[in-house]
């Protein structure tokens, strides 16, 4: 009989009960598999609690999918633990994701040559809670004038909290009183100045392990209507550039599960946005997407566990620097460049092949899923869940529509 190995994928999360539904539901579907040298592998998840541990507890989860560390420390350190004792493989690295923290993101793409806008951190406008802020501030900080280094930017700019998060502090800036407002209301947040740029698409790039879905984003709607069914709104050179800076962000961190925004404009793409550590999965949110995202969350994860990929804190980042420093290529050629060495990081070509071999019918079998009177249960439930009662029949109806036509553009031939 072959050997049989199990391997547990443990869900540490907060409010979000329709995607890890969906999570467990295809991954039941998916059943043992059965790798080249005949072992047999059985996958399953469970919802991890939180609780006191003592650093040498043993880990039973063999990977774990966080959306809840980036604001709540217990379980933030005891990833630590779970990757630096016990080999827990995680898909979003806790040592450089430590919160939903812009600044160092901003600062590695800026030395990899990316289009950042120009980005300015200014001090806090209100003193911090610390003893020591009155002395060390007379003594250290030097006075500035934010008109100035408004004006040098240009208007409209933008001002944000170096450690972002779901939007929270974001203001657009057209006149000095914006600034002057936006500025006394930012408190003892640590805030960016930025530029923007005439833009003509907004981008937001969802990436898991290799995979990368780029979509037409619509930040000034509700979250419903974000995200516009739209699979050629880009051009064809600034579609690849998008969903490669979504690797090459995530390789370069060590990061397998997050989204990032861009400003493109022609096959210009310019990114403002790419350290989320709980990227937008939500049903009701992603819609129409929703069924790739789950799809290839377990398929990455599976891939992971059954392959025996190794999680790795090394980030050896001296490998891009070079690239960047190499004063002989192009932008486009650093960009090749640099995707190559996210493509050797995610393993691409091994896991679609992989892929291709040990879960062929995967895609069928969301397919199925998604059809089925579960789904639809599970899709009312998080419409009940999330909007009121008068308005449930018309985004039942919404979502039916968007969800039927992912299932008709997906339909096994």
């Amino acid at each position: 009989m072959a050997d049989r190995s199990r391997h547990l994928i443990g869900l540490l999360l907060g409010a979000e009960e329709d995607w890890p539904q969906a999570f467990e539901a295809i991954l039941r579907r998916i059943g043992p598999l059965t790798d080249a040298s005949g072992q047999t592998h059985e996958i399953t998840a469970e919802r991890l609690t939180i609780e006191p541990f003592e650093l040498t507890d043993p880990v039973r989860s063999d990977l774990v999918i966080d959306r809840l560390a980036y604001w709540y420390y217990h379980p933030r350190e005891w990833l630590k633990k779970a990757a630096l004792m016990n080999g827990t493989y995680l898909l979003n690295s806790p040592f450089t994701f430590q919160s939903m923290e812009k600044h160092s993101a901003y600062c590695a793409m800026v030395r990899l040559g990316l289009k950042i806008p120009r980005t300015v951190l200014v001090p806090y406008k209100n003193p911090v809670d610390n003893t020591r802020w009155a002395y060390t501030s007379a003594k250290y900080n030097r006075s500035f004038d934010i008109d100035t280094i408004a004006a040098d930017l240009g208007y409209p700019l933008y001002m944000k909290p170096f450690d972002g998060g779901g939007w929270r502090g974001v203001s657009r800036i057209d006149t000095q009183a914006d600034l002057h407002k936006a500025y006394d209301e930012s408190g003892e947040m640590l805030m960016h100045l930025q530029a923007t740029v005439d833009y003509e698409k907004f981008a937001r790039a969802l990436s898991i392990g290799p995979e990368t879905m780029v979509m037409d984003f619509r930040p000034e709607e509700p979250m419903h209507n974000r995200y516009t069914v739209s699979h050629d709104f880009l051009s064809a050179k600034a579609g690849e550039e998008c969903a490669s800076i979504s690797r090459i962000i995530n390789a370069f961190f060590g990061w397998e599960f997050n989204s990032a925004e861009m400003l493109v404009t022609g096959d210009e793409v310019y990114p403002i946005d790419y350290a989320n550590a709980c990227p937008d999965v939500a049903m009701t949110s992603l819609h129409y997407y929703f069924p790739w995202a789950i799809t290839a969350l377990v398929r990455w994860s599976v891939y992971c566990l059954v392959t025996g990929r190794r999680t790795s804190i090394d980030l050896h980042t001296d490998r891009y620097f070079a690239i960047a420093d190499d004063v002989a290529l192009s932008y486009d050629a650093k960009i090749t460049a640099y995707t190559a060495l996210a493509n050797e990081h995610f393993e691409t070509d091994r896991y679609w092949q992989w892929c291709e071999e040990n879960l062929p019918h995967l895609p069928e079998q969301v397919h199925d899923w998604v059809t089925s009177a579960d789904f639809d249960r599970l899709l009312r439930e998080t419409v009940d869940a999330t909007y009121p009662a008068p308005e449930r029949a018309t985004f039942m109806a919404h979502f039916h529509g968007l969800l039927g036509m992912w299932a008709e553009d997906n339909a096994p031939a």
